[in-house]
């Protein structure tokens, strides 16, 4: 899913005005929801990311939880990422009219765990403990993102897409391929691109695959399927500096070298989003691509008779096996919300079992929580079996969980980028951009 990205600078400027405002400290008794209205049956706001069906089940679960609690909830649609890369959310904070919640699409996970870093989010242990949650109950992989290094929690994850390898059974078999033998390492991700590929009087009519399209655009995840790690938390230190990430872009550019990147561009120019009969993996001008396990929602709206399979993303030898990234999508109060509690209790009716199962068996999303749902209806689905292995690998996991998230991410794509389409030595620029955003961790 394409998304815009959070500017470092903006964001800083914004926090200032928030510390200035005096937004950044315990907050008033009304902001930390001990005002008369702050309590847990009283009305509130929340902002949203998405359209959509996925804006369709959210307007359902308001109007049942409204109808079952009394509760009166102003919905405002809030993208991308519930207002957060586009600094609509911490305009909210420091004009002191933020939301009492915001939940982001699982693209804006990081960037929520850099706000909590700032200041710019509410604790949210009271509200938890008061409404009945047992941290114990959360899978191990999504404890990382709910706490900062205070150990106080900011963040509430609702539910996490992953991503694997699609690819296209027909064009497999044409191509002389197995499709019941997806690639697994690198090296035969790139023979089996090369076979599915089509290029004629140098101009290309089919690529197997393009390593930059879907969710291969996500500034963190091939970095991390190499074996990045992107920042050390223990000792607070940026660590982009290193071979993995070297690697993953010297792979990448090898893709635009030998296919040449402004044609790949022209290519590419008039393909559809996910969402849309005309993305190419659709239409059959790519034969594989990595992106989410709602894709394959996507494809039986709009593209029903293709016959795909999904597998997990290759990797290579030193990288991290049958990994992803995960897409997780978090609750978060800012500061200075009114009615925190109420925000919370509405957040978890949000994970119990039937309304998040009913969001899952649509999406093939995952639950966070360890005991297995019996509402969820995915079973011996092919889609829905490589999800849970991806889920369950423990290579699989949040990067970037710092403060400079959003820094970073705009970086990296930018360095990417400059690698792709002016050949340039990642090497080198990594060694600049580390000491850069080092800069930046350092003086927060």
């Amino acid at each position: 899913m394409e998304r815009k990205r959070l500017f470092g600078s903006f964001v800083s400027m914004l926090i200032a005005m928030l510390i200035l405002a005096g937004c950044s400290g315990g907050g008033s008794d009304e902001a930390s929801g001990n005002s008369a209205e702050g309590n847990g049956n009283g009305d509130f706001t929340y902002w949203y990311p998405w359209g959509g069906d996925s804006e369709k089940w959210d307007k359902s679960r308001i109007a049942e939880y409204e109808e079952s609690t009394g509760a009166n909830i102003e919905a405002i649609y809030a993208p991308p990422s519930g207002g957060i890369d586009n600094g609509k959310l911490l305009s909210a904070i420091s004009g002191g009219n933020p939301p009492d919640l915001v939940v982001t699409d699982g693209d804006g996970y990081n960037l929520a765990y850099g706000l909590a870093a700032q200041g710019a989010l509410e604790p949210i242990d009271e509200y938890l403990e008061e409404a009945g949650f047992e941290e114990d109950s959360v899978l191990d992989g999504f404890r990382d993102l709910m706490k900062q290094p205070d150990g106080k929690t900011y963040l509430l994850p609702q539910d996490s897409n992953v991503n694997m390898l699609y690819y296209n059974v027909e064009m497999f078999e044409a191509a002389g391929l197995d499709p019941d033998n997806p690639p697994t390492t690198i090296e035969e991700l790139d023979a089996a691109a090369e076979a599915l590929t089509e290029v004629e009087n140098g101009k290309i009519e089919t690529l197997g695959f393009i390593p930059w399209l879907d969710a291969g655009d996500e500034p963190f995840l091939w970095g991390w399927v190499f074996g990045a790690n992107f920042f050390d938390p223990e000792n607070k230190e940026v660590t982009i500096n290193e071979q993995p990430l070297v690697d993953a872009y010297n792979w990448m550019d090898s893709y635009a070298q030998k296919y040449d990147p402004e044609k790949i561009k022209s290519f590419t120019s008039g393909f559809g989003g996910s969402f849309s009969p005309d993305h190419p993996f659709m239409t059959g001008k790519v034969g594989m691509t990595i992106t989410g396990n709602w894709f394959a929602n996507a494809l039986k709206i709009y593209s029903p008779d293709t016959e795909y399979r999904v597998a997990p993303i290759p990797s290579p030898p030193e990288g991290r096996e049958k990994a992803t990234v995960f897409g997780t999508n978090v609750y978060m109060v800012p500061k200075g919300a009114k009615n925190p509690q109420a925000a919370i209790n509405f957040a978890l009716y949000g994970n119990t079992d039937e309304v998040l199962a009913d969001n899952i068996n649509t999406w093939r999303s995952i639950s966070i929580w360890k005991e297995k749902s019996d509402a969820i209806e995915w079973e011996n689905d092919q889609v829905y079996d490589t999800v849970l292995e991806v889920a369950a690998s423990p290579d699989s996991g949040h990067p970037a969980l710092t403060s400079i998230a959003g820094e970073m991410s705009d970086e990296l794509t930018s360095l990417r980028d400059s690698v792709i389409y002016n050949d340039n030595d990642p090497a080198k620029l990594l060694e600049e951009l580390e000491k850069k955003l080092q800069k930046e961790v350092d003086d927060k």
